[in-house]
């Protein structure tokens, strides 16, 4: 993750993330942004909230756990390495912690807690707040390098290659619905449970959606993805690829789908609405830029003929179908022979009046004598 990027500034589920029995499960980090809420348990490797974020259910974190002040956890805390508590966080179950514990003032923990570590009591400075302050010092002294390795051990730790799931700022993740104002972007071999709602969505390959899709802006559904649900954009574009089922309806602007894709429901599209042949590979991304050029292999020379029937025909109405679709030298060829049709049009003019020139001066006999003669 770079750090020009703003790390919560979507909402990212990786591959093989699942919902199980009230609880979201990842083999990578878990990070949810300030004043979020996540109504189910979270179980993964580090596990990082910010400021007044909720949990409906317990935590266990494989690693570290780390909860900005105000934070509520409704059950209990499962902390397999270290935990940093902010003040005034409150803990509805149990606090147990296989490392060293580093807690605030007026930290709430209802049913009391454990530490085979250190036990630290103190009024620290929130956790993201001071990383981001370390890494803010650490850039503006030009240690880039050291920046990184504080920012990979944090966030991209060595021991797990997954990537982290992302709960943006004021996100709300429930069993009924992931509501985020930001992109949602779900990777491969996921089982999802509630209605997503998003600015734009993009989901991987295989994957079941036991909910619906709506967002602002596009959606593209990859391979093999099951939506149990509608499909809603309001002035995107929708892709749906091969194998995808949507048991529900579909409302776009814009509408692309692979000939293998099902739809249970009814298809509306304000828009264009074109089909996708098997063999093709063209991928519509989530922003819709590429959405109204979708052109393959033969398409191509069948859409340049009809082009070119369409512009002769329309040519040859007018009376000027020579010049249609010929080269230069055709052109120029068709200029020459207009203009020698002027010039005959010319000699027969002056031809004519010299006739009735003589007629006029000789009288109608000479006239009529001349054929007589030859």
């Amino acid at each position: 993750m770079p750090l020009g990027s703003d790390p919560l500034d979507e909402l990212a589920i990786p591959d093989g993330t699942t919902v199980e029995e009230h609880d979201l499960v990842t083999d990578g980090d878990v990070i949810v942004g300030g004043q979020s809420t996540v109504e189910f348990g979270v179980r993964g490797h580090n596990v990082i909230a910010g400021e007044r974020v909720q949990f409906g259910g317990h935590i266990e974190a494989e690693a570290d756990c780390r909860l900005d002040m105000w934070s509520d956890v409704r059950d209990n805390v499962l902390v397999g390495r270290d935990a940093y508590l902010g003040e005034r966080v409150h803990v509805g179950g149990r606090l147990m912690v296989s490392g060293d514990l580093d807690i605030g003032d007026d930290v709430d923990i209802e049913e009391g807690f454990e530490a085979n570590g250190w036990i630290v009591i103190r009024n620290p400075m929130p956790t993201i707040v001071f990383v981001f302050v370390y890494l803010q010092q650490l850039l503006r002294i030009g240690e880039e390098e050291a920046a990184e390795e504080v920012f990979s051990e944090l966030l991209e730790n060595e021991e797990v290659e997954a990537d982290p799931v992302v709960v943006p700022r004021n996100g709300h993740v429930s069993d009924d619905s992931w509501r985020v104002s930001t992109p949602a972007t779900i990777g491969d071999d996921c089982r999802l449970h509630g209605n997503i709602r998003a600015e734009s969505i993009a989901i991987g390959q295989r994957n079941d959606v036991f909910g619906s899709l709506r967002a602002r802006g596009d959606i593209a559904v990859g391979e093999s993805t099951v939506i149990h649900g509608d499909v809603t954009t309001r002035n995107g574009t929708v892709e749906l690829a091969d194998d995808v089922e949507v048991r529900g309806d579909v409302s776009c602007e814009d509408l692309h789908f692979h000939e293998g894709a099902i739809v249970d429901g009814t298809m509306r599209a304000s828009g264009e609405m074109s089909m996708v042949k098997a063999g093709t590979h063209e991928h519509i991304a989530a922003d819709g830029d590429g959405g109204r050029k979708r052109y393959h292999g033969d398409d191509d020379d069948d859409t340049g003929s009809e082009t070119g029937a369409v512009a002769a025909g329309s040519a040859a109405a007018d009376g000027t179908a020579e010049s249609v679709g010929t080269t230069d030298s055709g052109v120029e060829r068709a200029d020459e022979s207009e203009s020698a049709a002027e010039g005959e049009s010319a000699s027969e003019t002056d031809s004519t009046s010299e006739t009735d020139s003589t007629s006029e001066t000789d009288g109608d006999a000479s006239a009529t004598e001349s054929p007589t003669d030859d």
